[in-house]
């Protein structure tokens, strides 16, 4: 057993038993949704059918980070375990929750001198960060350091592609992202907005198609591209909607 512990945030969206499988424990998000605030724990207080259904009724949905606290609560189990903890956050390009969780960090650090906690971006999201996390987990089961596994993350995070798009551009709307106009002319000509992220874990518009159908296609025509263009490509693709 290693002496280590790898962990991440709810925000890698894979299943919950997923995560049990894997060994990686989450620390969770919140979101408020019609004023109510709710856990981010993967669908157990409310399932995914329930959360669309309220959104596709209106709702608008704020995510709320983990504060140092919250951080500091979900590290100190393991280091008072006697363990050292690798934890990948929610891509900084997106999200400021690595900051919390680095403040959390320097601050058990001075209560824990003899274990190490690194914090690692991993610039990714959704499933594409739990597709990480997925890898992360085999290298850690095949013997990998402390060290060597947060090299590893490190040096391939960035080799991971997230592409994804949206079949609704009412949340754009709803979100101030695209003005009423667009929005009314988007949906006369059924544009699908084709996305992905950055080296720096931006979220990039790349192409406005017509139809779910096309998106669909272009997304199929990237993972090609990339495995027949000699790129690393471990031919595993997580997908979520």
């Amino acid at each position: 057993m290693s002496d280590y512990v790898l962990t991440a945030s709810s925000t890698a969206d894979l299943p919950k038993e997923q995560f049990e499988e894997l060994n990686i424990p989450i620390n969770l998000f919140q979101y408020n949704l019609d004023g109510e605030v709710f856990p981010d724990d993967l669908y157990q207080t409310m399932t995914s059918k329930e959360f669309y259904d309220k959104i596709r009724d209106g709702a608008q949905p704020l995510t709320s980070q983990p504060n140092v606290g919250e951080y500091v609560d979900f590290f100190r189990p393991f280091l008072e375990d006697g363990k050292d903890i690798i934890h990948v956050t929610l891509s900084s390009g997106i999200s400021g929750s690595i900051n919390s969780a680095q403040n959390a960090a320097e601050e058990l650090r001075k209560e824990f001198p003899d274990r190490k906690i690194e914090i690692i971006d991993s610039l990714g999201a959704s499933s594409g960060y739990g597709l990480i996390m997925a890898e992360a987990a085999k290298k850690r089961d095949e013997g990998l350091s402390f060290v060597e596994l947060a090299d590893w993350i490190n040096n391939n995070k960035l080799k991971m592609h997230h592409w994804f798009y949206s079949g609704d551009l009412t949340s754009f709307k709803r979100g101030g992202r695209i003005s009423p106009a667009a929005y009314m002319i988007g949906n006369m000509l059924n544009i699908v907005p084709l996305m992905n992220m950055n080296d720096k874990g931006e979220l990039i518009p790349r192409k406005k198609l017509r139809g779910k159908s096309a998106a669909r296609k272009r997304l199929v025509k990237e993972m090609i591209d990339h495995a027949e263009g000699g790129k690393d490509y471990s031919g595993k693709v997580y997908m979520c909607h």
